[in-house]
């Protein structure tokens, strides 16, 4: 009875930490995304698509290689 009740307890924390954590992500990829899809940029797009890193890697892309690599 008490493992049931800490682990109910562990779960709903656990909830309460990854939701924001998917929302983060989801944000920060969907921005990603769609600036590379719109620079013709295909090696990020797979890579921003693939990887699954919290964000950092959208944020990389969008801070340091959206306009370097921009095809004419």
């Amino acid at each position: 009875m008490v493992m049931e009740l800490l682990l109910g307890q562990i779960t709903t924390t656990m909830l309460l930490l990854l939701i924001p954590l998917i929302i983060w992500e989801a944000v920060w990829k969907g921005i990603g995304l769609w600036k590379s899809a719109r620079n013709n940029q295909l090696v990020w797009f797979i890579a921003i698509l693939v990887i699954n890193s919290v964000g950092i890697l959208p944020i990389i892309y969008l801070l340091f290689f959206q306009n370097c690599c921009k095809k004419k």
